[in-house]
């Protein structure tokens, strides 16, 4: 059997008093797991980029990530343990609505970073992504930001039904919506994208003091495309549920949780 993990997080790399000491203590951690394939949003400083790929370099030694003004673009970073074949990033077509808070996921060029690689022999595209933030926490279909999270999702879709079908295809990252909503439902049919964690509905968002309630939902996924001719097992669970020691402190290593996912499958189920 072979094996292909990976973890997505939404590391929250912005620029505060212990985020150096928080990615460094997620390295360490990172270095000590056997993920494949390490997904992380909101890398917002080319500094926390060059202290994640350095640190990670002992385990991880491709990384992808497109090159901005201040930041990765979309904050979107992938750290690899084995080579990678190709990878590019897309902006999303329309970026939300500059006049609102969306305009900080305006300035930071949110879109999707697809990487290819080969595991195993099995060709793989991997889609990480980070969805503009619904700022009122309203997911019905006549709000502006449910709005415009619907167009990234198809954008989302169009990037999945381009791959060959021969390819594994996994779409993973903080998409800001939550599991069970026609928004979700709406990418699972558009890009026939499944889901192992379906219907598990604890929360992958920790809400700040005075955020409502009802913000904490399980945001963040890995879905994946499988092909006709490859049996998959796939286990995913959510990981840094707990606070960790970060340098003599006690805290949560992010405001989100991560998913690891594990797909399995056995050479006899690819043909040539």
């Amino acid at each position: 059997m072979d094996t292909f993990s990976l973890l997505t997080l939404n590391c929250f790399g912005v620029p505060g008093w212990n985020t150096r000491a928080r990615l460094r203590t997620l390295s360490r951690i990172l270095n000590e797991a056997p993920y494949g394939l390490v997904c992380l949003q909101e890398v917002q400083t080319h500094r926390y980029r060059q202290l994640l790929t350095t640190s990670c370099q002992t385990s991880y030694v491709a990384q992808a990530y497109a090159g901005f003004v201040h930041a990765p673009k979309g904050g979107l970073l992938t750290l690899a343990r084995t080579s990678i074949d190709q990878h590019e990033f897309r902006l999303f077509h329309e970026r939300g609505l500059w006049y609102t808070p969306a305009v900080m996921d305006w300035i930071l060029h949110k879109g999707v970073l697809v990487t290819d690689l080969t595991v195993a022999g099995v060709p793989i595209t991997v889609l990480n992504t980070h969805l503009t933030a619904n700022y009122m926490g309203n997911w019905t279909r006549n709000n502006p930001f449910a709005k415009q999270e619907y167009t990234e999702l198809m954008q989302i879709a169009e990037l999945v039904n381009a791959q060959p079908a021969e390819r594994l295809v996994i779409v993973c990252g903080d998409f800001n919506i939550p599991r069970g909503s026609w928004l979700y439902d709406e990418l699972l049919a558009a890009a026939g994208l499944v889901d192992p964690l379906s219907g598990d509905m604890r929360p992958t968002f920790r809400p700040y003091s005075g955020m409502g309630r009802h913000y904490g939902a399980p945001i963040d996924f890995t879905l994946y495309r499988a092909p006709q001719n490859l049996q998959l097992n796939v286990e995913a669970e959510l990981k840094f549920e707990s606070k960790v020691s970060v340098e003599g402190r006690v805290v949560f290593l992010s405001d989100h949780l991560g998913i690891e996912t594990c797909f399995t499958w056995s050479h006899q189920t690819v043909t040539a």
